[in-house]
């Protein structure tokens, strides 16, 4: 969540009449995360976050609205898009799809997670995964094989040669992760502890749901695990990762294939996150707030899982 679109006040005063929120007070960006433009906008009846998307088309935006409304209607904590006077949760701003957000209380997880954070949040991903076979709408995802052999094609003349020979390496690795034939279903795919609010430990909300897709249910378990669990280091660390997968499986437990291939799906989690980081830091768009994140983060992870190979339930 960054600023590459500047937003005039009168745009946006003439965007919030739309809405049965009062008028504008005041607004501002948001600098945290990569991927929209964002801004905290203060109404007389409200405060919201507006969102405009960078990276996707109108026709995309209702499925990410729709798994928001989803997932606010099956009692999981989570932002609710705002509908404006007529019913419509999408606008168009600056001449980019647009939608009005419901600010939920708590922060993001800034530093390390505590294992009580830990849990609440294998919890809840545990119900979300549960509930979320009951959604009917499909979108394949934009991250996968393809993705990665791409991106790995274009970063790789960038990377020093340990780098270049371990990215290369790990692409043969993961070369058959699409046919694992794993349990798959709506996952949020991003559900970093930027992307979880709290107060203390308690859990007040999932956002920014704009990676949600069809995916192995244990990629999305994988992708929480190798950002939440991890110690002051950057190192995975047992406490939390076991306070984490045993709040995750009394929701749902996990398959014999998905124990099989943990491990797998660990590395191919951590490789998309190195990908994309470093794309970011190589290829950066312009904007007038962005934050580019350390890839070499997700490179150290990657080395652990390849390493030092991860069970189910660790010891």
């Amino acid at each position: 969540m960054s600023v590459y679109t500047e937003v005039e006040r009168s745009e946006l005063e003439a965007l919030i009449s739309d809405y049965a929120v009062g008028g504008l007070v005041s607004y501002e960006g948001i600098s945290d995360g990569i991927e929209n433009t964002n801004y905290f906008v203060t109404t007389e009846q409200g405060q919201f976050v507006l969102t405009l998307f960078e990276q996707h088309d109108f026709n995309e935006m209702d499925y990410f609205l729709e798994v928001m409304t989803f997932f606010y209607q099956h009692g999981i904590p989570s932002a609710h898009p705002e509908a404006d006077k007529k019913g419509h949760y999408l606008k168009t701003l600056s001449g980019k799809p647009a939608a009005l957000v419901g600010r939920l209380g708590g922060e993001g997880v800034s530093g390390i997670a505590s294992a009580v954070q830990c849990q609440v949040i294998g919890e809840v991903l545990g119900k979300m995964h549960v509930a979320g076979q009951q959604f009917k709408g499909r979108r394949l995802t934009e991250r996968g094989a393809d993705w990665r052999q791409k991106s790995a094609e274009r970063v790789l003349p960038k990377l020093d040669a340990e780098s270049n020979k371990a990215m290369t390496a790990e692409l043969a690795f993961q070369a058959q992760y699409s046919e694992l034939n794993l349990p798959s279903g709506l996952t949020h795919s991003d559900l970093f502890r930027d992307n979880a609010l709290f107060e203390g430990d308690e859990l007040k909300g999932i956002i920014d749901f704009y990676y949600a897709c069809d995916e192995y249910l244990l990629y999305d378990l994988a992708v929480t695990v190798n950002d939440w669990c991890i110690d002051e280091s950057g190192l995975l660390e047992t406490s939390r990762y076991q306070a984490l997968m045993t709040a995750y499986t009394q929701e749902r437990e996990l398959t014999t294939a998905e124990k099989t291939h943990w491990n797998t799906v660990l590395r191919t989690a951590a490789m998309r996150f190195w990908l994309s980081r470093l794309q970011d830091k190589h290829f950066p768009r312009e904007g007038e707030l962005t934050q580019v994140k350390n890839p070499d983060a997700f490179f150290k992870i990657l080395r652990q899982h390849q390493e030092q190979p991860l069970m189910v339930n660790a010891a």
